[in-house]
């Protein structure tokens, strides 16, 4: 949290805050090893197809299942409604039935899910239609929910693997992911998940990883388990070394746009280590100007940085075999690419562009047991928003539902969920970790 930020949960600073009529954020729950995953009840609600898969992944997590029927109760730290069952316009005043006696009681940093179906798979014209109408209500009542508490939808497909994406959107780890959705699929039979160590025995590479986002990515993926080879450019070497020592990993510098960048690096894998099972496209650069005022290198080496090298480095990796059955891909896009930005023509053209290579390529490797899928950051505490004047830093801060900036970590979780094992059915989503940013909303 910002220092404006931190005074503002003060008692003086609510009062100036409220006086001003602004907004006063809360303090966010985020993970901390030790704490429980859900602190407290959960509530279930609807009678769709997926209930017996969802009570068997609630039963599986540990979690405390509150009685529907009990009355005198507090609140409760989780909402789960199984919409899959509204089936037609009218069915969907079961949101209302249910939803409306709880929405004051929830915990602080609680959360909502909502499980539907994809519209494009519904049978029928009136199933499609309510089953789209939930984004507008998930989106909706997350700008209503207060101290930190967030809701998110999830369309699952068929026998949707449901645990990685329940353990991720329930838990601390998703503190500013909200009013998103997420489509989730079956999963192969036999994936074991070590929820405490997902990553053991998995090599993960994170390109950009000397500094901001990109070292809380190597940090948290070793965390999880996994030998981390930390890339960066020589030029921030040190920098790139301490990342690596504190995430017991490898540090490999080099330049990802020379022209031979992508051979070397698929051959320092293949020699070091056999390959790579989680491949994060973190490296990004930005060259800020209006388009009539830009030069042509500012164009191309935002492009180069944050959009091409991507595209190359996974075609040499995936062409030589070098990322096995299992293995992930995730991209870090932006909420720039998805609402454009003045003055970053060439960042959100390259950013817009590497949701298209995730949505492009999903099917592909899918069918060589692969996932891809993109984490898009909206403002975000770091080095490079710091600097920014503090007028446009607090408005960038405060345009979101949580009245406030998200931390590198959050980034982190999201990519971690993507890269777990459990996430086998999760593939071609962009998971905007944002606050629920006004922009592009």
């Amino acid at each position: 949290m910002s220092d404006i930020g931190r005074f503002a949960v003060s008692g003086p600073g609510r009062a100036l805050m409220r006086a001003l009529g602004l907004p006063v954020p809360s303090r966010l729950r985020r993970f901390a090893a030790g704490e429980p995953l859900v602190p407290g009840p959960v509530l279930v609600g609807g009678d769709g197809r997926l209930g017996a898969s969802l009570d068997k992944v609630l039963a599986a997590m540990g979690v405390e299942l509150r009685d529907p029927a009990a009355t005198g109760t507090a609140g409760n730290a989780v909402l789960i409604f199984d919409a899959t069952g509204v089936t037609d316009t009218d069915k969907l005043g079961q949101l209302y039935e249910f939803f409306h006696p709880q929405m004051r009681d929830l915990h602080p940093s609680g959360r909502i899910v909502v499980l539907g179906t994809r519209p494009a798979e519904c049978t029928s014209t009136a199933e499609s239609v309510a089953q789209r109408a939930l984004e507008g209500f998930v989106r909706s009542i997350g700008k209503e929910l207060t101290r930190g508490a967030t809701t998110n939808l999830v369309y699952a497909s068929g026998d949707a693997d449901l645990e990685s994406v329940l353990r991720f959107l329930l838990s601390a780890k998703s503190a500013y992911v909200c009013g998103q959705v997420l489509q989730v699929g079956p999963a192969p039979g036999g994936v074991r998940t070590d929820w405490t160590k997902p990553l053991e025995e998995k090599v993960a590479l994170v390109t950009g990883a000397a500094q901001g986002i990109g070292a809380a990515i190597a940090a948290t993926l070793a965390r999880d388990g996994a030998h981390v080879v930390c890339l960066d450019l020589p030029a921030a070497g040190q920098a790139l070394s301490d990342v690596a020592n504190d995430a017991d990993g490898t540090a490999y510098q080099l330049d990802i746009t020379a022209p031979d960048a992508p051979y070397r690096l698929a051959e320092f894998l293949e020699a070091r280590h056999g390959g790579v099972d989680v491949v994060v496209h973190n490296a990004g650069i930005t060259r800020d100007r209006t388009l009539a005022r830009m030069n042509r290198p500012e164009w191309d080496q935002v492009l180069d940085v944050n959009l091409a090298s991507q595209e190359r480095i996974n075609r040499e990796l995936l062409d030589g075999n070098l990322i096995p059955a299992g293995g992930r891909i995730v991209a870090v896009a932006s909420v720039t690419g998805i609402a454009g930005n003045r003055g970053q023509t060439n960042y959100a053209t390259a950013k817009a562009g590497v949701i298209g290579l995730v949505t492009a390529m999903a099917g592909e490797l899918a069918s060589r047991g692969i996932t891809i899928n993109a984490v898009a950051p909206g403002f975000i505490e770091t080095a490079m928003t710091a600097r920014m004047p503090m007028f446009l830093r607090e408005a960038g801060r405060r345009m979101n539902t949580l009245a406030q900036g998200g931390l590198p970590i959050d980034v982190a979780e999201a990519v971690a969920f993507f890269a777990s094992p459990g996430s086998t059915g999760v593939t071609g989503n962009v998971l905007r970790v944002c606050g629920q940013s006004l922009i592009g909303a």
